[in-house]
């Protein structure tokens, strides 16, 4: 069964409440280590992503740009160019085309994951949200089932409590950011599982 541009804006606005429905879990992680504030640039980022992919026409691609645009223009602190440049990748990745086949959502997690080591120009290890969107990619590029995937994001997303953060805001507190999981690390998580989600409706 095929992708459509109606599942795609289906997906965004799943992201969107997603993010809202979780956006004081993700306060709450990142006030113990970040400034509290990344359920709501996540929530606002995505709230404005599904509104310009609902508005947007075309091709599977024009629409992930759309979401970009939305994004960035929503959120400017450091997640906004990462998701942003991570739609970009996914869009291409989907391509001008109308549709897809359910499975290639793959490329799109691993499109995305390229994104951010592409603006971020972190490694995984240092406590980002790279730290759940690689090893989701990996097991996305293995062949790995959707439960498979979420279950590396969500894993790597729970590794990031034993890192000390090297980059990014949380790289202020040195050892102090030690078992604390990475509010971007378990948000990208959460948005692994809806895409995995709609792989499944397949």
């Amino acid at each position: 069964m095929e992708f459509t541009i109606g599942d795609l804006k289906a997906l965004f606005c799943a992201f969107s409440e997603r993010m809202a429905t979780e956006r004081d879990r993700l306060c709450t992680l990142d006030g113990v280590i970040g400034d509290a504030d990344h359920g709501i640039a996540m929530e606002q980022g995505m709230k404005a992503a599904a509104d310009a992919a609902q508005a947007a026409e075309g091709t599977l691609q024009d629409i992930f740009n759309a979401a970009a645009k939305g994004f960035i223009n929503a959120v400017g602190a450091s997640s906004g160019p990462l998701y942003a440049t991570a739609l970009l990748r996914a869009g291409k990745a989907a391509g001008p085309r109308a549709s897809m086949p359910r499975a290639e959502l793959r490329t799109v997690i691993a499109a995305m994951r390229d994104g951010i080591v592409q603006r971020g120009k972190a490694e995984p290890g240092q406590k980002t949200m790279l730290d759940a969107w690689a090893p989701a990619a990996d097991a996305a590029i293995n062949g790995k089932n959707v439960d498979a995937i979420v279950a590396a994001a969500r894993q790597g997303a729970e590794a990031t409590r034993d890192m000390v953060a090297t980059i990014g805001r949380a790289a202020r507190l040195g050892e102090r950011s030690l078992g604390h999981a990475d509010p971007g690390s378990v948000s990208a998580a959460m948005l692994v599982e809806e895409i995995c989600s709609a792989m499944k409706n397949a």
